[in-house]
């Protein structure tokens, strides 16, 4: 069985085409890593939480952003071992404003020295073309799906 994930995209519109919020991982693994890398705001849904409830709580946990709806079903995807669920929604933010959760790593690895890094380093406004490029291929459909209902 999957493991169960729900994140959200954030849009906002800025000419005929809608902009497309992605984050970058963050943590040492991720730091030359770009194009492809970038993912939606997203999380696993905790036991008794709803799909949408988690896709809202990872987006403030990961960016310190709180996002209301009306939230568009974006349906989901399969991802590594992972089935991503998500959401458009419009909502304009700054992306200086981004304040991530934290996790700890073992770094340098196998030395025994946990450090906090944070989950996400940074965020951006993307168009519909370099978001594809930046975006995990699986997570892909989600920025075709969310463009189609702009048209």
């Amino acid at each position: 069985m999957p493991i169960v994930s729900a994140g959200l995209l954030l849009t906002r519109r800025v000419g005929p085409l809608p902009e497309l919020l992605l984050v970058h991982p963050g943590g040492p693994f991720y730091t030359r890593r770009d194009d492809g890398w970038w993912s939606i705001p997203k999380g696993q849904v905790e036991p008794g939480e709803s799909l949408l409830e988690a896709a809202v709580r990872e987006v403030r946990e990961e960016t310190g952003w709180e996002v209301a709806g009306p939230f568009v079903p974006l349906g989901f995807v399969d991802q590594s071992k992972k089935r991503v669920h998500a959401w458009a929604v419009v909502h304009d933010v700054d992306p200086a404003t981004l304040v991530s959760n934290t996790v700890d790593l073992e770094w340098p690895p196998r030395s025994g020295v946990r450090l906090p890094f944070p989950e996400i380093d940074r965020a951006a406004w993307l168009d519909p073309i370099a978001a594809t490029q930046k975006i995990l291929p699986a997570q892909a459909p989600f920025l075709l799906r969310c463009v189609g209902l702009w048209a």
